[in-house]
């Protein structure tokens, strides 16, 4: 498990979130929970209007949106199937997160 890995969402929003995305440091790989952000299905979500905040990527054949107000810890084994990376990406989902958590006056 590294960091910017895709795994299915085998939870009960699977249809609408079809996969997460680790953006967890590998610093903390000894622990047993993984920080989490929703990849949501494109069609579900209607207009992106900050492509910043949500980058949209393409997995498995479909569209999806990074959806970091949705932001989770799971534990490990509750991950699903690896089934992409998004290294390259790696710098949009930075970006998104620090427009999360930027201070604004």
């Amino acid at each position: 498990m590294a960091q910017f890995d895709v795994h299915r969402n085998p939870g009960r929003h699977r249809d609408s979130i079809p996969f997460v995305v680790i953006v967890q440091s590998t610093l903390y790989d000894d622990y047993r929970r993984r920080v989490v952000v929703p990849l949501a299905n494109k069609s579900s979500l209607g207009k992106v209007t900050n492509p910043r905040f949500n980058p949209t990527f393409r997995i498995k054949g479909q569209w999806v949106v990074l959806h970091p107000l949705e932001i989770v810890s799971i534990a490990k084994e509750n991950l699903g199937e690896l089934v992409a990376s998004l290294k390259e990406e790696g710098d949009k989902i930075i970006a998104a997160l620090d427009e999360l958590l930027t201070r604004w006056h």
